[in-house]
This record gives structure tokens, C-alpha cells and sequence, in this order.
């Protein structure tokens, strides 16, 4: 009886074998499972803060946009009240006469640079077309007058710029601003590409 006994009993590790099997294999299952759940949910958290941070920089780009056109309209407000006060100022005109009309135009371009100077305003090109045929005061009287559109490429911040506008209002010569198109630097949106354009009058003498 004894050793029937003996041979009836079991180990107890095999008892435990089987319940530990299930165990492991329920942890590993759980393990899978939150893997599976765990890193979409990273993927769509960073997804969500890259897409917040793309949002609030295309938010920044926007109102400093919107900042620029402010101060564009502002400027053009400006602008349409000069040239509506504009014929009761005098026409540039020359100290010397009988010069050509390049040289008339230079001497009244000089004026500018000077307003640019003053407000810090760089200019990255100017184009220059002298006489042109769109022009009333040229078509009017070309022998009498001398006119040239300028187109220019400048850089500025947004306080010099809309100095530079002010003293452009308050300038004792006629001139014409025809365009003002303005674009934030995408790496500093406190500085302005400038695209601007007006035409200037001399009286010929």
C-alpha cells in the first residue's frame, strides 16, 4: 500500500506547470495586445502635435499676412490721397534746362533715395522705363514733360516702410504710386519684400 501510494503522488511543479503555461501565455497576449493598441496611439498623438504645429505656423504665416495687408491698404490709402491732392503740387523741374530727359528724371529719382535713405528702406532692383506710352502726361504734351515708371524690389520692416510712405504723402512734388505689392520674408516675418511701383514727373524747361 505503501508504495502504491508512492506512485499515485505527483510533483508538485507539475501540478503548476500547466497553470504557469496559461499564465505566460495570457501576459505574452496581453502584451501583443497592448503593443498593437499602444503604438498607434503614439503614431497618432505625434501625428496630432506635428499637425498642431504645422496649423499654428500656417496661423502665424496668416496674420502676418493679414498684418502686411493692413499696412499694404494703409499705404494705398495714402497713396490715392496724395494723388487726389497731387495736382495742386508743383511738377519737379529742373535747375538747368534743355536737358535730356534721363537727367531730369535722375535729379527727381535723387529725391527719393534720399526719403529711402532716411527710413532705412534697401532696394534690392529698379527698373526704369522712361516715356511710357500709357502714360496721359506723356501722351499729352511729350515735348512739355518728362516721365518714368520705376519698378523696384525693396526690403523693409513695417514701421520704415509705412514712414516712408507718410513722407511720400507729404513730398512737395507730383508723383504717381501705381502698385504696392507686399510679402512677408518667410524666415523673418517682421521684414517685408516690397514690390513697388510709381512714376515720377518732371516739367521740362
Amino acid at each position: 500500500m505503501a508504495q502504491d501510494n508512492n506512485s499515485n503522488s505527483k510533483d508538485p511543479m507539475q501540478i503548476l506547470r500547466v497553470p504557469i503555461m496559461v499564465l505566460l501565455l495570457c501576459l505574452a497576449l496581453s502584451g501583443v495586445v497592448i503593443v498593437n493598441v499602444t503604438i498607434p496611439k503614439i503614431k497618432e498623438l505625434s501625428d496630432a502635435k506635428s499637425n498642431y504645429s504645422q496649423a499654428l505656423n500656417e496661423y502665424t504665416d496668416k496674420e502676418q499676412k493679414l498684418k502686411a495687408l493692413k499696412d499694404a491698404n494703409a499705404a494705398m490709402t495714402a497713396a490715392v490721397n496724395a494723388s487726389a491732392e497731387g495736382i495742386e503740387k508743383e511738377l519737379f523741374k529742373p535747375l538747368e534746362s534743355g536737358v535730356d530727359s534721363e537727367s531730369v528724371i535722375a535729379a527727381e529719382f535723387n529725391e527719393i533715395l534720399a526719403l529711402m535713405t532716411s527710413n532705412q528702406i534697401k532696394t534690392r532692383s529698379v527698373k526704369y522705363d522712361y516715356a511710357p506710352k500709357d502714360d496721359n502726361f506723356y501722351k499729352s504734351a511729350p515735348d512739355k514733360f518728362s516721365v518714368c515708371k520705376l519698378d523696384m524690389e525693396m526690403i523693409a520692416n513695417y514701421t520704415n516702410f509705412k514712414n516712408f510712405m507718410k513722407d511720400l504723402y507729404k513730398h512737395d512734388h507730383y508723383l504717381d504710386i501705381a502698385k504696392v505689392e507686399i510679402v512677408p520674408y518667410k524666415k523673418n516675418k517682421n521684414i517685408l519684400l516690397i514690390n513697388f511701383q510709381m512714376k515720377l514727373y518732371a516739367q521740362r524747361t
